[in-house]
């Protein structure tokens, strides 16, 4: 087997797909492929007509694109324990907590790409209610850490992993937020060294 990831080294979206390829065992079956999502002729608007990253090309050429879509079909190759939970209470938990962290994801790249703006078109009034998606999003994980520490790895642990990764790289976290959340906290220092987290921690491209 055979695949193509075209991907960017600092999106959240990407190292999610990057640790569940690890943890699945699958890291040896893809190809990374840089992608310059501006280039509207290149590589990735030709296999994906979003041009977005992650953007996953099968060995048969069929493209597999949104992060959440890409990392559950990764998890149907293996043959180990599911990152996705097939059914009832594990599965939902697992869900909240990706939907979760990518609603955070989704709100610091607005926070970033309205920051490359000049900044008199910059909205703040906007700006601010990311902030507080971020700050409200936090809170929520923090009450739901019950379900990020007991059970097996799951998607939520690695979308809730890799959102509070890339706030930290791109310094979108509150401050204080360590106090705030102290459980999540503790919770994100041990799963941030993991393997697969180590070896994907972004980068600026």
């Amino acid at each position: 087997m055979s695949m193509t990831l075209h991907y960017s080294p600092a999106s959240p979206y990407v190292r999610k797909v990057m640790v569940t390829a690890i943890e699945t065992g699958l890291r040896d079956s893809i190809e990374i492929l840089p992608a310059d999502t501006a280039d509207l002729s290149g590589p990735l608007q030709r296999v994906n007509p979003l041009g977005k990253v992650p953007t996953l090309v099968l060995e048969d050429g069929r493209a597999v694109f949104d992060s959440r879509v890409i990392c559950e079909y990764l998890d149907s190759l293996h043959d180990g324990a599911r990152l996705f939970p097939g059914s009832g209470e594990p599965r939902l938990a697992a869900l909240r907590l990706q939907a979760t962290a990518d609603g955070i994801m989704d709100a610091g790249l607005l926070i970033v790409m309205e920051g490359r703006r000049p900044e008199e078109f910059r909205y703040a009034g906007w700006l601010e209610r990311q902030r507080q998606k971020i700050a409200q999003g936090l809170a929520y994980l923090e009450s739901e850490a019950d379900a990020l520490v007991e059970g097996g790895l799951t998607i939520g642990q690695i979308a809730t992993g890799c959102v509070i990764g890339y706030g930290e790289f791109r310094n979108l976290l509150p401050e204080g937020w360590r106090n705030d959340c102290p459980r999540l906290a503790e919770w994100y220092d041990s799963f941030a060294q993991r393997p697969s987290m180590q070896e994907t921690a972004p980068k600026a491209p």
